[in-house]
C-alpha cells in the first residue's frame, strides 16, 4: 500500500509539474498575442463554394472575376498570400513551386493555379514581377499560362477569404499581415474539396488532393491522417510509413493515455479516502 501510495505521489507530482509548464506557458503566450492574432487562421470549409462573381485584377492589370477560371475541366490550387511579405508567404510559394516543379500534370493542362494578394495596396505589377521570378526560378515558360497572380480590392478579396476560411489581420506594430498557410484545393465548380495546411506540399499529397477536386471529391479527416502518416513510394509501388509522422501521433497518443491513468488513479485514491473516512466516522 505505502509502495502504490509513493508511485501514486510521484506520477502527481509529474503530471503537475508538466500540465503547470503548459498552463503557465499557454497563458503567457495566450495573454501576449490573443488581441493581436484574434481572427487569424484556417477555418476548413470543405464542401462549400466560392462564389463566381468576385474580381480582381491580373498580371497584366486586366479585371478577371474567379469564376474566369473554372469551369474549364480542371481542378484549381488557391493560394492566399502577399507579395511584399517578409518570409511566409515566400515559404508558401517556394513549398508550392517545388511541388509543380516535381508533378507531371502541368498547370494550364491538367490544373490551373492562382495567387491571390490578401493586401489591397499591392498592384499588378507586383503580381507580374513575382509572376515572373517563379516562372523564371522553374524554368518552365510554358505554365505561365496556368499560374495566374491575382491583386483586389479590400472587399473583394475579404469576401474571398471568407468563403474559403482563411483568417488574417493586419499588425500595425509589425507592419505586416498575420496570417496562416495552405493550399486549397477547388472542383471546377467552385467547390472547397481539400486544404493542404503548412509550408511543404510533398508530390503525393499534391496529386491526390488535385485528383480529388477533379472527382468532385471531399477530403476526409481519416484520409488526411492516413496521408499524414504513409506516402506513396514510386520505387516499391507501394505505401511506406512516414517513421516522424506516426512518432508525432504516437506521442499525441501517449500523453493522452497518460492523462486518463492519472486521471483515474486520481479518483480512485479519491474514492479510496473517502470510504475510509466514512468506516472511521461511523
Amino acid at each position: 500500500m505505502k509502495l502504490n501510495n509513493f508511485y501514486i505521489k510521484t506520477l502527481r507530482i509529474v503530471a503537475f509539474l508538466l500540465i503547470s509548464a503548459f498552463a503557465y506557458s499557454s497563458l503567457y503566450a495566450g495573454s501576449m498575442n490573443a488581441d493581436r492574432l484574434d481572427g487569424v487562421g484556417i477555418t476548413e470549409k470543405l464542401g462549400d463554394y466560392i462564389s463566381k462573381d468576385t474580381r480582381f485584377f491580373n498580371e497584366h492589370g486586366e479585371e478577371v472575376a474567379i469564376g474566369d477560371y473554372l469551369n474549364n475541366g480542371r481542378p484549381l490550387v488557391l493560394a492566399l498570400v502577399y507579395y511584399e511579405c517578409p518570409l511566409l508567404c515566400n515559404l508558401i510559394l517556394n513549398g508550392l513551386a517545388t511541388a509543380v516543379g516535381d508533378l507531371q500534370w502541368q498547370p494550364g493542362n491538367q490544373y490551373d493555379i492562382i495567387t491571390v494578394s490578401i493586401a489591397p495596396e499591392e498592384t499588378p505589377e507586383m503580381a507580374a514581377e513575382k509572376k515572373e521570378a517563379y516562372i523564371h526560378s522553374l524554368g518552365r515558360p510554358e505554365i505561365a499560362d496556368g499560374w495566374h497572380f491575382l491583386t483586389g480590392t479590400e472587399d473583394q478579396i475579404q469576401k474571398l477569404a471568407d468563403e474559403v476560411g482563411f483568417g488574417f489581420k493586419w499588425d500595425e506594430e509589425t507592419q505586416e499581415y498575420f496570417h496562416g498557410s495552405t493550399l486549397i484545393f477547388l472542383s471546377e465548380q467552385g467547390r472547397i474539396s481539400r486544404y493542404l495546411n503548412g509550408i511543404d506540399y510533398p508530390e503525393f499529397m499534391m496529386r491526390n488532393a488535385l485528383s480529388d477536386a477533379a472527382n468532385g471529391r471531399i477530403g476526409s479527416t481519416i484520409e488526411r491522417m492516413v496521408l499524414f502518416c504513409f506516402q506513396f513510394d514510386e520505387n516499391s509501388g507501394s505505401y511506406v510509413p512516414v517513421a516522424i509522422n506516426i512518432m508525432k501521433i504516437g506521442g499525441a497518443f501517449t500523453l493522452l493515455v497518460l492523462g486518463l491513468f492519472l486521471g483515474f488513479l486520481w479518483f480512485r485514491e479519491k474514492n479510496l479516502s473517502l470510504k475510509q473516512s466514512i468506516s472511521h466516522s461511523s
